[in-house]
């Protein structure tokens, strides 16, 4: 088979959709809407190809070269409409390999090296060298949204798929195009002019088809907690990205007015924070490219995690800019624009250090990256502005990636304390000045934050079912209860009939509402026996009822006897129970003795429990347990030895149990809303803010820069 270009083939047997694949309603709405951008990127492509090509038949030195491009304008329109059926078609086909069952191989993945083949044409290296300089455009300037994507789409589909599986991925959009273009007589040079026109009409517009496609699965709520990537036209402010003709000036000119206003602030705690040294009789302040320096210098020292109160940035920064000074002989001072950045950098860490939200133990790996983040910051103030940024980005995630944890003993050797300490490290020993290694460290990151989460809630829905499972059987144990006290509360009975009511028959009666629910025949069955065998050990023989109590006692029997068998009663038991009420029935005299008063309500497991526990309803505690929001994580310190991070599953209904769960979905807690109270008000008990944590810290910040101006 021809393989054109530099690309793996689809097994044939894998082009053709099998008709039982099939894929979920929003996967197929993101299918026909990027089909529907796509086409138009096409048609937009060979409208314009006409152009390009007449301009360089027109600029031809030879006849030879102004025949090849007239001939190509020739095929292209003969066999545009082929040309956009087939790229359609491998499209569709594409979508329908993942919804068939099994794995299978790769569909069609550009080769990484096509050096090493052996009989590769230079045509063919010319080709490879094109592909690979467009899908790394790509995977650079969107590969954070089409990692959303992917990730978005293994969580629908339940399968580890990766870019190059991606109908959607530049891989598979590149291999869709060369295939549609193996009808097209053209040699090499017309190719590489189609292959950029494919770039400038179709790959250019892959944040609008990711943007898009994360947009309608997150509406279906399909991983929303992944943050969206910024589309270039809206956003523009990814540190790694270029902005697009015409944009950047505006932006750069957005971002210094925020940060502007940010310094009108930071005027008030200048010379407090950043490093300052005694200035000589002519000052001279050391350019932003020198601090940087000297940043990358201290980042290589960075000290590990268990040393970091020993660290003090402002010091090692003012012993650096005295060797500093020392050495050019002048006495060298931070330039007002970085001192500020610096103040501002440090009051963020400063909160970010101290916020509840974070746990102790990754607080010191946090710390480590106030260096790399302050780098970004002196090279880029969107980093402030820009909730997209992808340093802050990262830094938001692994934030919430660590909100649920809990403290262990060996914490250091803790899978998520791993992950988090080499992405700290990687920036420390790569990080120099190029901002695009914030978004290579955040998309792995954060799919495997991604992967976590999906397990997380597959085992979250499990607690929930069992514990709305657990919810149900308490629920009918106390209507049984219920139903048994109202027949039985204040008669005297037989105590043999008592027991076996309270002991057996509450059991039948469970089992019935659990299976049939109290509206069904089989639940009022189990009542009239019931009802039946209270009204046969009640009467007095002499009387006309008793006299006629033997012709009904067969149907009795059966009845009782059915339904101990339905759920799987102990056979000795059930015998020993009907040699006893044999004899109450045909010698009543002889049971005389073991009469009693049922005085005592009977219980069918755990009693309900006063909720609120005699709070009075305007209570403030009782209020703020009540205001507890599903998903939001909270902090209790009780007679466990370590603090307990926990999140709210669910409150359960009828009772109004609130059952809370760990990171990895499991139950940990379950407390009425009277015990958050109380644990509220004993100050045991707190939220965990789970906003970005970025965020919260400007936030924070500004509000107190603003107090701290107001007061002057």
């Amino acid at each position: 088979m021809h393989n054109d270009g530099k690309v793996v083939p689809i097994n044939r047997a894998q082009a053709t959709p099998s008709p039982l694949a099939r894929l979920p309603v929003v996967l197929l709405q993101v299918r026909d809407k990027a089909a529907q951008q796509l086409q138009q990127g096409l048609q937009e492509l060979f409208d314009n190809a006409d152009d390009t090509l007449f301009e360089m038949a027109d600029k031809a030195r030879s006849n030879a070269d102004h025949h090849i491009f007239f001939e190509a304008m020739r095929d292209l329109r003969l066999k545009r409409k082929n040309f956009e059926r087939v790229f359609m078609e491998q499209l569709f086909q594409a979508f329908a390999h993942l919804g068939q069952t099994g794995s299978g191989e790769l569909n069609m993945v550009p080769v990484v090296s096509y050096d090493s083949l052996p009989g590769t044409t230079d045509d063919a290296r010319e080709k490879a060298v094109a592909l690979d300089a467009m899908l790394g455009r790509v995977r650079h300037r969107d590969g954070l949204a089409l990692g959303q994507l992917t990730a978005r789409m293994n969580a629908l589909l339940g399968k580890q798929l990766d870019e190059r599986e991606n109908p959607l991925g530049p891989a598979l959009l590149c291999e869709f195009f060369l295939r549609a273009g193996r009808s097209l007589g053209v040699e090499i040079r017309v190719k590489l002019i189609m292959l950029k026109l494919f770039e400038k009409y179709v790959l250019s517009d892959t944040d609008l088809l990711y943007g898009e496609a994360n947009q309608l699965l997150m509406a279906t709520g399909v991983l929303p907690e992944l943050k969206s990537a910024p589309s270039r036209r809206r956003a523009g402010c990814v540190a790694s990205e270029p902005a697009p003709p015409g944009t950047g000036q505006a932006l750069d000119e957005n971002s210094q007015q925020d940060f502007a206003a940010l310094q009108q602030l930071l005027a008030a705690v200048r010379g407090s924070v950043a490093p300052t040294l005694e200035a000589s009789a002519e000052p001279q302040p050391i350019a932003t490219r020198d601090l940087l320096r000297l940043l990358s210098h201290l980042q290589q020292y960075v000290p590990q995690p268990q040393a970091e109160d020993d660290v003090d940035l402002r010091n090692q920064l003012e012993q650096l800019l005295t060797r500093f000074s020392v050495k050019s002989g002048k006495s060298r001072v931070v330039e007002g624009v970085d001192e500020d950045v610096i103040n501002l950098i440090a009051l963020l860490f400063e909160f970010m250090l101290n916020d509840p939200a974070v746990p102790e133990a990754f607080k010191a790996l946090i710390a480590r990256l106030q260096i790399p983040l302050l780098k970004v910051a002196l090279l880029d103030k969107r980093l402030f502005s820009c909730a997209s940024h992808p340093a802050r980005q990262l830094l938001n995630e692994i934030a919430t990636s660590v909100l649920g944890w809990n403290p262990c003993e060996d914490y250091q050797r803790d899978s998520l304390y791993l992950r988090i300490e080499q992405v700290v490290q990687c920036l420390l020993n790569e990080y120099v000045e190029d901002p695009a290694i914030f978004s290579r460290l955040l998309m792995p990151f954060s799919a495997s934050c991604v992967e976590e989460q999906r397990r997380s809630e597959l085992i979250e829905q499990h607690t929930r079912d069992a514990e709305d499972g657990r919810m149900r059987a308490d629920a009918a144990r106390q209507r049984v209860a219920d139903v048994l006290n109202r027949r039985l509360l204040g008669k005297v009975l037989p105590l043999a009939v008592v027991q076996f009511l309270q002991q057996a028959w509450s059991q039948v009666l469970l089992l019935v509402s659990l299976k049939h629910g109290e509206q069904s025949v089989q639940w009022q069955a189990g009542l009239r026996t019931m009802d039946e065998l209270i009204w046969s050990v009640s009467l007095q023989h002499d009387t006309e009822a008793g006299r006629h109590l033997l012709e009904q006692l067969p149907g009795l029997l059966k009845a009782l006897r059915d339904g101990l068998t339905s759920a799987s009663f102990d056979p000795f038991s059930t015998r020993d129970f009907f040699v006893r009420l044999q004899t109450l029935h045909l010698q009543p005299a002889a049971g005389a003795e073991a009469l009693i008063e049922v005085r005592e309500p009977f219980a069918l497991g755990p009693g309900a429990v006063d909720a609120t526990e005699g709070l009075p309803a305007d209570d403030p505690d009782l209020l703020k347990a009540l205001q507890l929001r599903i998903g939001g994580w909270i902090e209790l310190q009780d007679e466990r030895p370590a603090p307990l991070r926990c999140k709210l599953l669910a409150i359960m209904a009828p009772v109004g149990s609130y059952v809370f769960v760990n990171r990895s979905g499991l139950k940990v807690m379950e407390k009425s809303v009277g015990q958050l109270a109380l644990a509220f008000k004993h100050d045991a008990l707190r939220l965990l803010d789970d906003g970005p944590l970025f965020e919260r810290a400007l936030t924070a910040v500004t509000g107190k820069l603003r107090q701290l101006n107001r007061g002057k």
